[in-house]
């Protein structure tokens, strides 16, 4: 049905007098591809998104108007999250084992908005949000010669130095 005609290809030249029925052919196929993608569109974003957005009657500037809008939201999103991440302790509700994994899937968020973080600052600032119980699980990793990695020690060891202070 080549729908989505009109994103792949260049607009066709307008109609004039001098066309061969073929120009004429391309032309409405293409014209009739971007109003059904145009309107597709359209229909399918949120009332918020579609606010937001320029009113455009071709697809491809559309689809670039849409994509910059969520470039800026990717930002603020990223914003958030590093709010939300730097604010994160672990309090005696949750256990460390839920507190590490939620500053990990935060930290794996903001990878995917390109705001990447070492492991190594990773382990460091979770053990920093540790409160004072965890006193002898932070001397330990720090006279530790050897870097642990948040998903093979990190985990269990906090747990056994917790167990092992009970």
């Amino acid at each position: 049905m080549d729908i989505d005609y009109a994103i792949w290809k260049d607009e066709a030249s307008a109609i004039t007098e001098n066309n061969i029925p073929d120009d004429v052919d391309l032309y409405e196929k293409w014209e009739r591809s971007n109003q059904l993608c145009v309107m597709f569109i359209k229909t399918k974003i949120s009332a918020g998104m579609r606010g937001s957005v320029d009113q455009h009657n071709n697809v491809r500037e559309l689809l670039k108007a849409i994509d910059e809008q969520f470039q800026s939201s990717d930002k603020a999103l990223a914003s958030t999250l590093i709010m939300e991440f730097s604010s994160l302790r672990l309090t005696s509700v949750r256990g460390v084992r839920e507190h590490i994994m939620k500053m990990r899937d935060i930290a794996a968020r903001l990878k995917t908005l390109e705001v990447k973080m070492s492991e190594t600052f990773l382990v460091h600032y979770i053990l920093c949000t540790l409160p004072q119980q965890y006193r002898p699980f932070k001397i330990s990793y720090n006279t530790h010669k050897d870097k642990w990695s948040i998903n093979d020690h990190v985990c269990s060891r906090g747990r056994k130095a917790v167990d092992g202070n009970k």
